[in-house]
C-alpha cells in the first residue's frame, strides 16, 4: 500500500482548509449583515458582527401584517407543483424517447437540446402574451405552467440518460411473466431509476424555486410575489437595506440546503449514472 508522506498530507490538508475558509467568507459575511441591527454595509474585513440582533428576521416576518408568510407560501406551492408536473411529464417523455422508435425521435431529442441553448428570459413577451390571452397574469397556475414547461427538456434529457442505462433484459423478464407496459414501467423502471428522479426533482425545485425574471414579470400584485422577488424589494435605487436582504437570502437558502442534506445519497449517483450512454 502507497504511504503518503507527512509534509505532503500537511500540505494537502492546509490547502483544503483555505479553499473551506475562501468559500465559507462570503457566507459568514451574509450571516454577519443579517445578524447586525443596521441596514448599513459594513467595510471591516471580519466577518464576525459586533453586535447580534434578530431585529432583521423579526422585521422581515412582521412587516405588512405578515405578507411574508404568504409570499413564503407561494414560493412552495410554485416549485413543489413545478416538480411534480415536471417530473411527471418528464418521467414518461423520457422512457419514450429511450425505449421506443418512432418517426421524429431523433429531432424531438435535438429539439429539446436547442431549447437550453437560450436563456428563458428570451421567452419571456411570448408567454406573456400566451398567459395574457388565457387570463394567467398573476396567479400562481400560471407561472406553474411557465416553468414546468421551461424546465421539461433538461428533466427529459436527464432521464432518459438514465433510462438507458437500465437493462432492457429486466422489461423482457416481466413480459415474460405478464405484466402490462404500464407495470412495466411504474414497478420495474421507475424505482430503478429512483436516483435520476430525485436528482432531477431537485434541480427543477430550484429552477423553480430561485426564478426571479419571469416571476417579475407576470407577477404584479403583491401578494402574489415569490421570495426572490421579496429580496429585489430591498433593493433600491438609491439605497439598499442590507440587514433585511441578508435575513431573506438566509431564509431561502434554507430549503434548499436542507433538501441537498436529506438527497444527498442520491446525487452522486444520479448525476454520473445519468450522463453515461448505455
Amino acid at each position: 500500500m502507497r504511504t503518503i508522506s507527512t509534509p505532503k498530507l500537511i500540505a494537502t490538508h492546509v490547502s483544503l482548509m483555505a479553499a473551506c475558509a475562501i468559500v465559507l467568507y462570503p457566507v459568514l459575511w451574509v450571516i454577519k449583515m443579517a445578524l447586525t441591527p443596521s441596514q448599513g454595509f459594513s467595510m471591516s474585513p471580519n466577518p464576525i458582527p459586533d453586535q447580534v440582533s434578530m431585529s432583521n428576521f423579526h422585521h422581515l416576518v412582521t412587516m405588512n401584517d405578515g405578507i411574508f408568510w404568504r409570499q413564503l407560501g407561494n414560493s412552495i406551492i410554485i416549485s413543489v407543483a413545478t416538480t411534480v408536473i415536471g417530473v411527471a411529464l418528464a418521467c414518461t417523455a423520457a422512457y419514450a424517447f429511450s425505449r421506443f422508435r418512432f418517426p421524429g425521435r431523433t429531432l424531438g431529442m435535438a429539439g429539446f437540446l436547442i431549447t437550453q441553448m437560450f436563456p428563458g428570459v428570451v421567452m419571456a413577451i411570448p408567454l406573456y402574451i400566451l398567459l395574457n390571452r388565457l387570463d394567467l397574469l398573476n396567479t400562481l397556475s400560471g407561472l406553474v405552467l411557465v416553468y414546468s414547461t421551461s424546465s421539461l427538456p433538461f428533466c427529459v434529457w436527464m432521464l432518459k440518460g438514465y433510462f438507458d442505462t437500465i437493462p432492457r433484459d429486466l422489461e423482457e423478464a416481466a413480459i415474460m411473466d405478464g405484466a402490462s407496459q404500464w407495470v412495466i414501467f411504474t414497478q420495474v423502471i421507475l424505482p430503478l431509476a429512483r436516483p435520476a428522479i430525485v436528482v432531477t426533482a431537485l434541480f427543477s425545485f430550484m429552477t423553480a424555486w430561485n426564478e426571479f425574471i419571469l416571476a417579475a414579470t407576470f407577477l404584479t400584485k403583491r401578494e402574489m410575489f415569490t421570495l426572490p422577488m421579496v429580496l429585489q424589494s430591498f433593493v433600491g435605487s438609491y439605497s439598499t437595506d442590507w440587514g433585511y436582504f441578508a435575513a431573506g437570502a438566509i431564509i431561502v437558502s434554507l430549503p434548499v440546503m436542507l433538501l441537498f442534506f436529506a438527497l444527498q445519497k442520491f446525487l452522486v449517483g444520479g448525476l454520473t449514472a445519468g450522463a453515461v450512454k448505455g
